[in-house]
């Protein structure tokens, strides 16, 4: 293995260092974007349960804040629970975007990993071949030992780039699907909050328009 990387010459090193980088990205995104960590289970119904009883409290925001990202999302909601409905929304769309952000952190980086590395690859290609045709003026074409460094090198540098644009480009498509697949389930739980605090509102605007009508 070290003579490959020896052969590939320096531009190994910034290789090397993309599939480093690369590998540490996509390990902690999986981790981090597991689906029950940013979305868990059940915890929009709990919330309804808390909303629909009248037991929620600044407590309970808090708890459901620092829980997940899902969970900032249903807490900018309630905290603007007892306003207008576009009002709770633009709470709502507000931490959303940033939430969304934060899932897709590090993934431009992937990205561009996965765009440069061919890149360097062809780079190392070009140095190669330029040391060959500086070998075959030298030497001339008689030797065809004086033309394996330079083969060697172009050669191990493109297999080297491309072996580390593959992996990191699949690992970027695959988690930007994967956050945007969570960005919508996370759409769809705030839209049942907003419809459930809604119908929270709905008694109680019938109750005081009932009592109005009874003192006129």
């Amino acid at each position: 293995m070290f003579e490959i990387v020896r052969a590939g010459g320096w531009l190994m090193a910034p290789l090397i260092l993309c599939s480093v980088i690369a590998a540490a990205i996509i390990i902690e995104r999986m981790w981090t974007l597991k689906r029950k960590r940013v979305v868990p289970d059940g915890m929009n119904a709990k919330v309804q349960t808390w909303v629909e009883k009248g037991e929620l409290d600044e407590r309970h925001v808090q708890v459901l804040r620092d829980s997940s990202p899902l969970g900032r999302i249903l807490a900018a909601g309630l905290s603007a629970r007892t306003r207008e409905r576009e009002i709770i929304k633009e709470q709502i769309e507000d931490t959303g975007r940033h939430v969304a952000h934060d899932l897709n952190r590090f993934l431009t980086t992937l990205g561009t990993i996965a765009a440069i590395t061919p890149l360097i690859g062809l780079l190392g290609t070009v140095v190669g071949m330029v040391r060959v045709f500086a070998a075959i003026t030298a030497n001339g074409v008689g030797n065809p030992a004086v033309l394996a460094d330079g083969i060697s090198q172009a050669l191990v540098t493109t297999a080297a780039g491309l072996s580390v644009a593959i992996p990191a480009l699949i690992g970027y498509r695959y988690l930007r699907n994967h956050v945007d697949s969570l960005v919508v389930d996370m759409e769809q739980e705030a839209t049942r909050l907003v419809d459930a605090i809604d119908s929270t509102k709905k008694p109680i605007s019938a109750a005081l328009g009932a009592k109005a009508q009874s003192f006129t």
